[in-house]
Order: structure tokens, then C-alpha cells, then sequence
């Protein structure tokens, strides 16, 4: 169209929804009120209505951050500590009213500080993920955020688009909009020129122009936002660690239920009794586990950020370290998406140059599709379509696979072009009878050499179409696409090629990817309204890869996989992809993605391509280790402080610590904590699963042996050492903050402690708590002064339990999670130190990866073994 040099100047405009509904006023209307040009907006003047009508948005509601720091003073865990506070201050337990007082404010700040922090990444991911609109200003088209656009702006609407703004629609065919986010209609509902669309449906259908005269709260969707509420769900890891703090905390009622029994029962103080028992079970309480897992997972979003996969719901982290089938779409994410044309095949000596032309006339350069791209740089000539002009088109859909143009040449003669799926274009045809052999024979030609057909007919005014011939085109397989197939084959990870392409075109690309030919043709699969038989299903669980897929397809192929007990991610683009993204385990929508998969999807790319996914499933994969790690640690730790203070004291009558004591253990001890998020791990070459019995086992195996390490130095104390009540509190107090914490170094590997080196923020972290800890209980603060030489007794102590401790770790995962082979413990150091090695020919970069681990295994073994046959 040419630029309109006459545009009319926008009137001043009042707010178009203050008096009158536009939806029911005329286009011709709506358009003197709005100041429509064919050519848009002019810069400035939708910069002064951005102005005046505000950002294209829903205002969210934020709650007021001191009211959101007050809300860490409510609830269960917050009302203990309340009531340890009160009850120290009944009985003038002075300092201990102070140290219980800070633990309370101090868990508030932390957990207020950490989540505004994690808040503030997701926000700032999501921010990546921004709609864009295409939106005509000064007679070009552009693509600004949809957050820009204003009342009067002239959009382009297309096929898996969500409208961004309520429109009113402009000359064009009729388009299929889905509102069932906004009205409940299940189906999609056709809407003509001159009628209104509305903000955050989603066109199914079509193509067409559209007139803005509602933005932000002044759409549709904005007036009834507040009945719109975002479901929250909650993961399988999500409800494992729920499941450890519920039993952890049962078990600290139990126990603390028989030391108030047993106390009554002696006749000792009832408050001071109460205000322990609170206090007790406050520390064994994890009051950290919410903060370090939202903490976790928004480093984790941040770390996949950097690695261009923008997390738009943070549970889909710990799905995807799960994940064991990757259905992924073939074109643009296991090829280029970059396809050139190759010689055509024409019907009846019709010339190469002919077909070419009438597929460049069907096609539409604005729409930035591949295949239209590659048909009009298949042009000799680039001036071949001036004297052409297009009055009518009909852009692609996956129902009719085609697109259609009517034209007319210089002449003023009328006739319309055709191209698409070559099995379409021919049933379309009144020749077809005569080609179909010959055409039939060259579609398959071209897909034994990996091509794509698109075939091509013409019809003149009033007559029927003609076939004219078949155009080749080429989608080269991405250049790492071969090799990070055969990564996530070493992961565990089995990758399924999706494609709507030929069977043969499908099997030609696998091969050259080195991922299997068993491809099923899924044009022989149900819906999913239809159960599998089991054979059927055995096929699709076994099957490569599959062709001619259409989008009802891979819903059902991921819910027969998931049925058969595997965790799905799923890829796709399209609109049509949103229900099987919606329906995989972990939806992941393309960097050509519509806006509806997008919305769709869990985890949207940035850059197209396999690895990116890969490199996704490590870093998920890196982070459930962590939470792995931390749950290991927490249960272990509850269990040594509860099971050594109710036994000291139900057996010695004894408290071995004291309420402030408790409290500072436990105040260091989850401060540092946090720092877990950042450290330095290396991923499992299988998917992640929370192994409750692993987990439990060598939890409890940690913790009951800090208890007799606990009780070792106790019996040290009072019985070789002679030392008073006092100076063995303090002791207790030292030694179960130091060697606590040294646990984390243990938790964290599976081998020997020193196959990974920690992250420098977790070091510094444990480091630091235990030197104040050290200072705390050297001076006495508090708490009655230890001195350098029984702060280095106890750290010595410690350090040596450490390292037995090592050893009961080693032999727990044997009995606990012996899947994975084991070998001596002077193989395993063998195999560390050749693993460290490696590491550090990488120059530190990422920590120890499980790869090191692997070649240093493969390295030791067969060196073995040829020490052995020489022997022999």
C-alpha cells in the first residue's frame, strides 16, 4: 500500500471509554473519533497519548511491603517463637528474651529480604518475555512492546497471535478468535470487519488489521481482572520438602511432648520447662526450608536466564531435572529453519521460472515466514513481482495447509496462486487425475534426499486449478544438533523428533542425526479421547520419532507416555501447540514461538536450537542437587540436636544447652544456609526422582552418628576433663554449631567431600558463622567462656568425626541407593583425585562436572584391567 502523504491530523482526544461504549459505535465512527490513518499513528502522537491514557497494562496489586514484613510475624512457626519471648520475659530470663527477640526479627528480615530479592529476578525474567505487537507508525510496521500501544494504533493480527489491546477489526476476511479466557466459550467464534476483539484472546485463524480503542484497564480483560486469579501449583519436589518439614516437626512434637512429661513428672520449673521446650522446638523446626527453596529456585531461574531458557513458572525447574523424553519439534529446533529452494519438478514442460513465480504470488515477504522467504528468494529475477498486484490473500493454517492469493496482472487480468502440502494442492486440482502419478513419484524423490515438497497450481478467472508443478526445499539439521542428541542420550534424556513432514523426509533427517529411524507415521494414532491398546502405546514409548504430526497428535503422544510413566517435555510454536504444552510435564515453547505457546509453556528459549534445552536439563538438574543437598542436611541436623538433648536430658537430667544456646545455633546455622543456592555442584547422567528412601537413610545415618560424636565429647568433658556443668554446656554448644555445619560438606557429594569444591560464597558463609560461633563461646557471650585451647580441643574433635562421618555417608548411599556401582575407597580416592585433575585442566570453570567424574572412572577401570591381564 502506498504511504498516505495527506494523513489526517488526530483530533485531541478525550478518554474514547469515559462517555461511550466504541464496541458499539460504527467503524467509520470509531475512526474520526480515533484519528484513524491507513499509515498509523506518527511517533509523536502516540507518545502523547501513551501519556495521556497510560501504559497498555493491568495494574497488579502490590501488597505494602511493611505489611508484607509483618506478615513473617504470622503463623505457626512465628507464634512459637512469640511464645518464647513472652514466657522469657515472665521469667525475667532477660538476655534470653533478647537472643529469642532477635531470632524472631532476624528470621523475618532474611526471609523478608531473600523472597523480595527472588521476587525482584522473576519479575525481571518476566519482563524478557514481554508480548510484542506489529503496529503501523509513520507508515511502517513495527514491533514494540505491547505495553506501547495506544488507542488509535493500527494492528496486524495473525494466527496464534493474542491480541494485545481491545480492536476493532479492519477490511480483511473473517478470523477464528478464541476467548475462552475471557468468556468461558469453549469454541472459537468468527469475528468480521467492524467487529471488536478483545485484550488476551487469541486467533486461531486468519489474518487481518485492526483499529485499537481500548488499552489497560480500560479493556475488556482490565474491567474484570479482579475475578481473574492465577492458580498456583505446588511440584512433586515442592511437596517432598513440605513432606520432610511436616515430619520433622512431628517428630520435635513427640519429643518434646516426653521431656515436658518427664520434667513435670520430676516436679521442675513449669515456665522455664515450657520456654525450653518452645525453644527446642523452634530449632528443630526448619524455619529456613521456605526461604532456601524460593532463594534456590530464583538463582536457578537467573543461571537459565544466562543460558537464554526464561523460566515463566519457577516448579517447572524441578519437573525438568525429572525429564526423560524430550518430544521435540524437528524444524528450527533440530534443523536450521533456514530453507532454500532446490530445483523444481513442473508438470506438462510448464517452465521451472513459471512455478516459481506463482508460488513468489502466493506467497507474502511482511509475514517473515520461512517458506514463504525461501520461495521469494528462489527468484532470478527480484523485479519479477511489480507488475503484479495482490488483491486478496489468505495466509496459512494447520487445517488447510495452504496459502491462496488472487492477482492481478498489468493487464487487469484476474487469477489466483496456490501453494502448500503437495497431497492438498492436489486433491485442489482438476488435472489431477494426469499428474498425480509423476507428482506423486517426484514428492517421494525429493524426501529420500531429505527435502520438503510444496506444491503449486494456478487458476485462471473462472476455472478450475491446474497443477504446474512441485517445489524442493532444504532444512540443513543445526550444526550441534548430532552431538547434543547423543549428550542427552548419555543423560538419560531420549529425544523423539515431531515433524508434519513425509515419513520418508523424517527417517532421511534422523539418520543424519544419529537418533534412530523408527519413525511412525502419526496419521495411524488416535486422538486423545482414544485409550491406546498396549501395543500401540508400546510403539509410541519405543518409536524414534514421528511424521506427519498434527498438533491433536502430540497431546495424545504425551499423554499415552506419561500414562506408561515417564516425565514429558514438550517443544513447540504454534497455537495449536498449546494444549500439548500445557499437558507435558515441562512445556517448552521455541524462540519463533507464538505469543499463545508462550503463554502456554513453562520455559520459554531466546535462541533457537537443542543445546539450549540440554544445557537447560543440567542446570535443573544442577539445582535439585542442591535442594538435595539441603534437605540431607536439615534432616540430619534436627535429628542430632533433637536426639541428643532430649536423651541428655531424660537420662542425665541434664540440659546440655541452654535456651540461648539453641537459639544462636540456630540462628548461624540457617543465616548461612541460604548461601547453598550458589554453590558448586555437578548433574546426574540420569533424571532426577526424589528418592524419600535415600534421602531419610542417610539423613538419619548423619544424624545418629553426630549424636554418639555428641555424646563422646560430653562423656569427655565431665568424666576425663573433670569440667563443670557450665564450661560443658558451652562445649556442647561449639561442638554442635561447628560439626553442624561441616555437615553441609558432606551432604553436598556423593563420594568423598572433596570431589567438589564449594562454591567461594558457601565457604565464606560456613567459615564465617563458625568463627563467631568460636568467638561467641571463647569469650563468653552469654554463656560461660570456653578459651582458645578448648575451642581448638572441640574444633579438633570435630574435624575428626568429620572426616568418620565421611566414611558412615559412603556406607549409607551403599545401602540406601545402591543402584549406582561402588567401588573400593581406594579406587573412589583414585578416581577423585584423576576426576580434580581434570578439573583443573578446565581452569575452574563450573566446578566439578559429572563428565570428570565419568572419564576419570573410565580411565582408572581400564587401566585396571590392564594391569590385571598383564599379571595374567
Amino acid at each position: 500500500m502506498e504511504p498516505n502523504a495527506n494523513k489526517p491530523k488526530a483530533p485531541a482526544l478525550k478518554n474514547p471509554n469515559a462517555n461511550e461504549d466504541l464496541k458499539s459505535l460504527s467503524l467509520e465512527e470509531i475512526k474520526k473519533k480515533l484519528g484513524f490513518s491507513p499509515d498509523g499513528l506518527s511517533g509523536a502522537e502516540a507518545a502523547k497519548r501513551l501519556t495521556q491514557y497510560g501504559s497498555n497494562e493491568i495494574e497488579e496489586k502490590k501488597t505494602n511491603p511493611f505489611l508484607k514484613f509483618l506478615n513473617f510475624f504470622w503463623g505457626p512457626i512465628p507464634w512459637m517463637i512469640e511464645i518464647a519471648v513472652i514466657l522469657s520475659g515472665v521469667v525475667r530470663h532477660w538476655p534470653d528474651f533478647f537472643i529469642i527477640l532477635l531470632l524472631l526479627l532476624a528470621n523475618a528480615v532474611v526471609g523478608f529480604w531473600e523472597e523480595h530479592k527472588a521476587a525482584g529476578a522473576i519479575a525481571a525474567l518476566k519482563a524478557q518475555l514481554a508480548v510484542k505487537a506489529r503496529v503501523k507508525r509513520d507508515g511502517k510496521w513495527g514491533t514494540p512492546a505491547a505495553r506501547e500501544l495506544v488507542p488509535g494504533d493500527v494492528l496486524r493480527l495473525r494466527s496464534g497471535d493474542i491480541v494485545p489491546a481491545d480492536a476493532r477489526l479492519l477490511d480483511g476476511d473473517p478470523v477464528e478468535v478464541d476467548q475462552s479466557a475471557l468468556t468461558g466459550e469453549s469454541l472459537p467464534v468468527t469475528r468480521k470487519s467492524g467487529e471488536p476483539v478483545f485484550s488476551g484472546s487469541i486467533v486461531r485463524q486468519g489474518e487481518i488489521e485492526a483499529l485499537v480503542y481500548g488499552t489497560g484497564m480500560n479493556t475488556y480483560f482490565g474491567k474484570t481482572a479482579q475475578l481473574v486469579q492465577e492458580a498456583h501449583t505446588v511440584s512433586h519436589f515442592q511437596k517432598a520438602v513440605l513432606k520432610i518439614g511436616n515430619y520433622l516437626i512431628i517428630l520435635a512434637g513427640v519429643l518434646v511432648a516426653g521431656i515436658i512429661t518427664v520434667a513435670i513428672f520430676r516436679g521442675d520449673p513449669i515456665l522455664t520447662t515450657l520456654q525450653f521446650a518452645l525453644v527446642l522446638t523452634v530449632a528443630s523446626i526448619p524455619v529456613a526450608m521456605p526461604t532456601v527453596l524460593s532463594v534456590t529456585m530464583a538463582v536457578g531461574a537467573r543461571l537459565l536466564a544466562k543460558k537464554q531458557a526464561i523460566v515463566s513458572r519457577l516448579v517447572a525447574i524441578e519437573e525438568l531435572a525429572g525429564v526423560d523424553i524430550l518430544c521435540a519439534d524437528k524444524t528450527g529446533t533440530l534443523t536450521q529453519n533456514k530453507l532454500t529452494l532446490g530445483d523444481p519438478f513442473s508438470v506438462n514442460n510448464i517452465p521451472t521460472e513459471q512455478v516459481i513465480l506463482s508460488a513468489a504470488l502466493a506467497s507474502r515477504a511482511e509475514n517473515n515466514d520461512t517458506i514463504d522467504l525461501a520461495v521469494l528468494g528462489g527468484l532470478k529475477d527480484k523485479d519479477a513481482l511489480k507488475g503484479y498486484q495482490m488483491v486478496h490473500f489468505q495466509p496459512f493454517d494447520a487445517v488447510h495447509k495452504r496459502t491462496e492469493a488472487s492477482i492481478k496482472d498489468q493487464s487487469g487480468k484476474e487469477f489466483k496462486v496456490t501453494k502448500g502440502a503437495p497431497q492438498v494442492i492436489l486433491a485442489l486440482s482438476a488435472n489431477m487425475a494426469q499428474v498425480k502419478a509423476v507428482v506423486e513419484k517426484a514428492v517421494n524423490e525429493f524426501a529420500a534426499r531429505g527435502f520438503r515438497s510444496l506444491g503449486v497450481a494456478r487458476a485462471d478467472g473462472e476455472g478450475g486449478w491446474q497443477f504446474l508443478g512441485v517445489l524442493p526445499l532444504f532444512d540443513p539439521p543445526r550444526e550441534d544438533a548430532k552431538t547434543t542428541i547423543a549428550t542427552a542420550a548419555q543423560m538419560g534424556v531420549k529425544v523423539k523428533m515431531l515433524t508434519g513432514d513425509q515419513l520418508a523426509i523424517a527417517k532421511e533427517t534422523a539418520k543424519k542425526l544419529g537418533m534412530g529411524t523408527d519413525i511412525l507415521d502419526a496419521t495411524g494414532l488416535g486422538d486423545v479421547k482414544k485409550q491406546e491398546i498396549a501395543q500401540v502405546a508400546e510403539s509410541i514409548e519405543k518409536a524414534d520419532g514421528f511424521a506427519q504430526v498434527f498438533p491433536e497428535h502430540k497431546f495424545h503422544i504425551v499423554d499415552v507416555l506419561q500414562k506408561r510413566g515417564h516425565i514429558v517435555g514438550m517443544t513447540g510454536d504454534g497455537v495449536n501447540d498449546a494444549p500439548a504444552l500445557k499437558k507435558a510435564d515441562c512445556g517448552i515453547a521455541v524462540s519463533s514461538a507464538t505469543d499463545a505457546a508462550r503463554a502456554a509453556a513453562a520455559i520459554v528459549l531466546l535462541t533457537p536450537g537443542l543445546s539450549v534445552i540440554i544445557d537447560a536439563i543440567k542446570e535443573s538438574r544442577k539445582i535439585f542437587q542442591r535442594m538435595n543437598s539441603y534437605a540431607i542436611y536439615r534432616i540430619a541436623e534436627t535429628l542430632r540436636v533433637l536426639f541428643f538433648m532430649t536423651l541428655a536430658i531424660l537420662i542425665f537430667n541434664f540440659y546440655p544447652l541452654t535456651a540461648v544456646m539453641i537459639v544462636m545455633l540456630a540462628l548461624l546455622n540457617d543465616g548461612a544456609i541460604l548461601s547453598i543456592a550458589y554453590d558448586n555442584v555437578h548433574y546426574k547422567d540420569q533424571p532426577e526422582g526424589w528418592n524419600m528412601h535415600m534421602v531419610l537413610g542417610v539423613a538419619t545415618a548423619l544424624g545418629l552418628i553426630g549424636v554418639v560424636s555428641a555424646f563422646g565429647l560430653f562423656y569427655l568433658g565431665e568424666r576425663v576433663f573433670h569440667l563443670d556443668r557450665p564450661h560443658i554446656q558451652t562445649l556442647m554448644y561449639l561442638k554442635l554449631s561447628v560439626a553442624g555445619h561441616l555437615t553441609i560438606f558432606l551432604t553436598r557429594t556423593r563420594g568423598p567431600f572433596w570431589t567438589i569444591r564449594p562454591a567461594n560464597i558457601l565457604w565464606g558463609a560456613v567459615l564465617g558463622t563458625q568463627m563467631i560461633a568460636t568467638l561467641i563461646a571463647v569469650y563468653g557471650l552469654l554463656m560461660t567462656p570456653l578459651g582458645w585451647k578448648w575451642a581448638g580441643f572441640v574444633w579438633g574433635y570435630a574435624i575428626i568425626w568429620f572426616l568418620i562421618n565421611d566414611q558412615v555417608k559412603w556406607l549409607a548411599y551403599r545401602i540406601f541407593d545402591p543402584i549406582k556401582p561402588t567401588t573400593s575407597s581406594d579406587l573412589t580416592s583414585q578416581i577423585s583425585k584423576r576426576a580434580y585433575e581434570l578439573y583443573e585442566q578446565r581452569g575452574h570453570q563450573e566446578g566439578l562436572a559429572d563428565q570428570d567424574w565419568r572419564q576419570a572412572e573410565q580411565e582408572i577401570l581400564k587401566n585396571k584391567k590392564h594391569t590385571k591381564a598383564q599379571k595374567k
